[in-house]
């Protein structure tokens, strides 16, 4: 699957996103080590912490299913009835998330449009991850 059309299927995606309360619609499209793209949306609560991300979403969708190894996601968003959308990072708390199935290698899409975005390996946007390895030194 091509770069655009990974962050095209995370564009549409967004309509899908429940955010009443913030009206920030984010969507996701997370490839598999298989090919298999699992979408994901933001879905709010009033309460704010049970709040999931679109990125966990599509995690969380994957891994339920017994997937465990990615090799690229695509994420947009932004307010709804912007002008203009601009580039829409990953939280802290999903980029750890993706660190655990995807590691340093890991390709992030961060799209505007179909044909405007960045590419990021995670160990941009998140150097020094924690994963499984840092549990086992003695």
């Amino acid at each position: 699957m091509t770069n655009n059309q990974l962050a095209s299927v995370a564009i549409k995606a967004k309509d899908m996103a429940y955010a009443p309360y913030s009206n920030f619609h984010v969507g996701a499209a997370l490839l598999a080590d298989d090919g298999t793209v699992y979408s994901g949306c933001n879905i709010e609560s009033a309460a704010f912490s049970p709040t999931c991300c679109a990125e966990r979403t599509a995690l969380v969708k994957a891994v339920s299913e017994g997937v465990r190894k990615f090799t690229a996601i695509a994420v947009a968003g932004g307010p709804i009835g912007a002008a203009k959308s601009e580039y829409c990072y990953p939280c802290g708390v999903c980029r750890q998330m993706l660190y655990e199935f995807g590691g340093d290698e890991l390709q992030v899409i961060i799209a505007k449009a179909e044909d405007d975005y960045r590419v990021h390996s995670l160990s941009e946007l998140l150097p020094y991850g924690f994963g499984a390895m840092d549990l086992n030194r003695e």
